[in-house]
Parts: structure tokens; C-alpha cells; sequence
């Protein structure tokens, strides 16, 4: 399995429902598919998560670039973000959520890529984290990477180096 990621979320800002319709218009703009079931997961009868697919191409088929995104419930005590790590780029006195979270990251950088812009472009105050890596990606950081050409390993990358 490879490395999972997130989005860091101020915690007074973070709904579900927001996080959902903006997934919901990232995918659309970043020219990908969205496959949503909405099968909802509870626990102790509070909404868990719920689960979308973003691919570029049809589920099933051939050479599929897709991944799984997790769309996390208040009450899921797995979104609280600790501040436990030393994360370059990051505004330590934030009280963040770490939500949407996307399952593997590897073999599906490009989509990830396109995708995250269009969520910066409405969350431009959010940030893009891995947690197998001591920094975070912002609006800014995803502009820059945007005007160079194309890197595969962008997400290995500390964006401040670039």
C-alpha cells in the first residue's frame, strides 16, 4: 500500500456537505469522472464517512488513473489533526481537521494534481498534506507547480524547493 494523503481543513470551517459539493465541482473542473453511491457509514449512530471515486476513466476499464475520497463525518474522531509533526508551511496555531482523505496517492499523481488545484481554487486557505512527508502543499504552492511543465513527482517534492 502507498501513501495515503489529506486535506487540512480550519476546524471552524470544516462541513461535510461543503467538502462533498466542492470535491463534487473539483472533479468537474479538473476533467475527471465521479462515481458517488452515497453509501454512508455510521458509528454510534453519527455519520461516519462516505466514499467518492475520481477517475479519468471509466471504473473498469483498461489503464484506469483513479482514487478513493473520503468524505469524513464531524463526529469521526480520525479527522482531528495534533499538530504531532513538524510540517514546513504550516501555520502551527491553526486548529486543523485532516479530512478527504485520498487512499493511495501513487500511480495517480497527475490526477491528484489537477484535482487538488481545482479544490484550491475554492479552498485557497486549505492545504494538501501526505503524511510520510514534513510539509504541506498550498494554493500557492499548486500555482507554482502549475506554470512549470508537468512532474510526475511533484508530490514527493518539498514545493518550497521549487
Amino acid at each position: 500500500m502507498g501513501s495515503s494523503a489529506f486535506i487540512l481543513i480550519e476546524r471552524e470551517k470544516y462541513t461535510p456537505e461543503k467538502l462533498l459539493g466542492d470535491a463534487i465541482v473539483a472533479a468537474f473542473h479538473a476533467d475527471a469522472g465521479l462515481y458517488f453511491e452515497n453509501d454512508k457509514k455510521y458509528k454510534n449512530e453519527q455519520f461516519f464517512s462516505t466514499t467518492l471515486n475520481i477517475s479519468y476513466n471509466p471504473l473498469g476499464a483498461e489503464n484506469n488513473q483513479q482514487f478513493i475520497f473520503y468524505i469524513d463525518g464531524i463526529d469521526n474522531y480520525e479527522i482531528n489533526y495534533e499538530h504531532d509533526e513538524n510540517i514546513s508551511g504550516l501555520d502551527s496555531s491553526l486548529f486543523l481537521y485532516q479530512v478527504g482523505c485520498i487512499e493511495d496517492v501513487y500511480g495517480v499523481e497527475e490526477l491528484i494534481s489537477r484535482f487538488i488545484y481545482e479544490y484550491f481554487k475554492l479552498n485557497p486557505t486549505d492545504y494538501f498534506w501526505i503524511p510520510d512527508y514534513d510539509w504541506v502543499y498550498s494554493w500557492e504552492d499548486m500555482q507554482k507547480f502549475r506554470s512549470l511543465p508537468y512532474d510526475p513527482n511533484w508530490c514527493y517534492k518539498n514545493p518550497k524547493s521549487i
